[in-house]
């Protein structure tokens, strides 16, 4: 009955962007401008620690607006970044956003249960969409918000900052050239100690735990080193805290058999600091430690080859390298089909993990 009620609410969701596409309407009067206005849903600590302060380097796009239920915020806001009142919402009149023209862009930073109602919402405002990782809680939810996002006209990005940093774009390239032959097996974990008690990562109805949060990362290791998608998944979830982490997992091991033959083994924890990436070749070897660090991600190659790209800020970077894609009307580098990709390794993963069984991909 509870999986009936979601497809029912996904399919009202879907069918309302379907009938209202104001984007279309907007596209014809939209001016080409020098900085694209990003609004942020959401004040927690990404947006707050990372995002707002990365805008203010980018060259493509700005702060403009804020989504918040928390009015304390407004004004400390206001006074750092100037954020004017009519920029300001909140999650009851977050759909009047649709008449702001000075806001082009709404990225999600929400806990995952929120994403895909606030990606339909802001694509069916007429604004293109960022969302942060993981995507959604589920394949039926990807699906439903990058249907919302065509249907509109708008652009969705999922904010997977590590494909713009330069090295991870590095064994990325290795994984397309092969100078190393066929990849045998992949070792890949990311993971760190949390020792908050009651935050959304622990609570499954929010969309918690490690495996959608830094799961990804591990997961998204094994797929960009192979260039492939995997066929098979085998999973074993675990915790040492249950007192906190007793609806979700806090640790998850999982084991990914790629089509060419090449094998994963991958860890991501919530209770264990881990950030790594090894990658064994026919003919070589390239190791990332950190990995998907927000900054300092650096490797080596068999062959002599330094990975260790300077980059002064990786969000920074993905929202100016999205941005232009808008400006330019480009394919964005990492579209929300990404983000289905792994959140259907993701279920797998799950249903392994409860069933105790390989599970086909």
């Amino acid at each position: 009955m509870n999986q009936r009620r979601i497809f029912i609410k996904n399919t009202l969701i879907a069918g309302a962007a379907a009938s209202f596409s104001p984007s279309f309407l907007m596209s014809a009067t939209r001016t080409n401008k020098e900085k694209l206005g990003v609004a942020l849903v959401g004040l927690g600590y990404y947006s707050t620690d990372l995002l707002a302060p990365a805008l203010q380097l980018t060259e493509h796009c700005e702060l403009k607006g804020i989504v918040t239920g928390s009015p304390e915020k407004i004004p400390v806001w206001q006074e750092k970044y100037g954020i004017q009142d009519k920029n300001i919402y909140n999650y009851e009149n977050f759909d009047s956003i649709a008449n702001n023209e000075e806001i082009d862009i709404i990225y999600v930073v929400l806990p995952p249960s929120m994403h895909m109602e606030y990606t339909v919402r802001a694509a069916n405002a007429g604004k293109h969409v960022w969302c942060e990782k993981p995507m959604a809680t589920s394949v039926e939810e990807c699906t439903t918000m990058i249907n919302a996002c065509k249907s509109n006209g708008v652009k969705l990005a999922i904010g997977y900052r590590c494909q713009h940093d330069p090295n991870i774009q590095a064994y990325m390239k290795v994984a397309k050239e092969r100078p190393f032959g066929k990849v045998k097996m992949i070792t890949s974990a990311a993971g760190y100690f949390d020792g908050r008690t009651d935050h959304w990562k622990q609570k499954k109805d929010l969309g918690g735990g490690a495996m959608g949060d830094m799961g990804v990362y591990a997961l998204q290791g094994a797929r960009l080193a192979t260039g492939e998608e995997p066929i098979s998944v085998l999973a074993q979830a675990s915790t040492t805290r249950p007192e906190i982490y007793h609806e979700v997992e806090e640790t998850m091991m999982f084991q990914l058999e790629f089509p060419s033959g090449a094998l994963a083994s991958c860890q991501t924890s919530f209770g264990i600091q881990m950030n790594y990436l090894h990658v064994n070749y026919e003919k070589g070897w390239l190791k990332m430690e950190p990995h998907s660090s927000y900054n300092g991600n650096k490797g080596s190659m068999s062959d002599g080859t330094i990975i260790n790209f300077s980059i002064n800020s990786q969000q920074a970077k993905q929202m100016d390298e999205d941005a232009w894609s808008i400006k330019n009307n480009q394919n964005m580098l990492v579209p929300g089909e990404e983000g289905l990709r792994d959140i259907r390794v993701v279920e797998a993963i799950y249903k392994s993990a409860r069933q105790n069984c390989v599970v086909k991909l």
